[in-house]
């Protein structure tokens, strides 16, 4: 069966469960990409990085917020389309980075 598929895979009702911590965590990402093209470096890329997670919150169910944001913030480096692809990029390497700490739990 499908469901039983899905299950096993990993890719059930637990992925659903943690698609909100998988978005800030690519959200996260997304914010120090965007500071270091803004040429914000150490703290001040932290609090950048911190502030597009923690002002889009709310809308884990949309994307568009953050990108808005960020296309808005890279004005004239980076289109919206690029902004979409980067956080696609980012929303895999999120899901990568989950999956590797459940193999090795520190």
């Amino acid at each position: 069966m499908l469901f039983d598929r899905k299950r096993k895979s990993g890719d059930g009702d637990g992925e659903a469960a943690l698609e909100p911590h998988l978005k800030s965590q690519r959200n996260r990402m997304a914010g120090m990409w965007a500071a270091e093209l803004l040429g914000l470096i150490g703290q001040a890329a932290h609090d950048y990085a911190h502030d597009v997670v923690h002002s889009h919150e709310s809308s884990h169910d949309d994307d568009e917020p953050v990108i808005r944001r960020l296309a808005h913030d890279l004005k004239g480096k980076v289109s919206a389309h690029e902004v979409r692809e980067k956080l696609a990029h980012l929303l895999h390497e999120a899901r990568r980075q989950l999956k590797h700490q459940a193999k090795d739990p520190e």
